[in-house]
């Protein structure tokens, strides 16, 4: 009779290239995802065949030094609204709805911008902007 234990050898996983092959499927199912947007929906879109341009009805500037220009002519802050509603009402003879377009130099603020677009707004026209680097 045999009472010594035997030596079993003990099973052995390697698991080294187990993280990798990890590893390498987390970064392809990242990628994947931002890739496949289940909400996206793809259309197609009309191309003309003509370029068509908004007619520039008025034309205000904003410059570097933030200041507000009506064809060539300065203008203050103060008198935008009445300026761009007198504006629109000698347009509106002609044409239903008027158009401002805003000309901004890209390191002029904001807030004078805004506030052409709000004036042109409340006297009934419609605002494009093109910004200037």
């Amino acid at each position: 009779m045999n009472i010594r234990k035997r030596l079993k050898e003990k099973p052995e996983l390697h698991t080294g290239a187990l993280n990798d092959i990890l590893f390498i499927l987390l970064l392809f199912f990242l990628i994947v995802s931002t890739l496949a947007n289940p909400n996206v929906v793809k259309v197609n879109n009309p191309k003309g065949k003509a370029e068509t341009k908004t007619k520039q009805n008025i034309v205000l500037s904003i410059d570097k030094e933030n200041k507000i220009y009506l064809n060539q002519q300065q203008i203050e802050v103060s008198q935008l609204d009445t300026i761009i509603s007198s504006e629109v009402v000698k347009i509106k003879q002609f044409q239903d709805t008027p158009t401002v377009v805003i000309n901004a130099d890209t390191i002029s603020f904001t807030g004078g911008f805004f506030k052409i677009m709000a004036s042109a707004k409340r006297a009934g026209a419609k605002v494009v902007a093109n910004v200037k680097s």
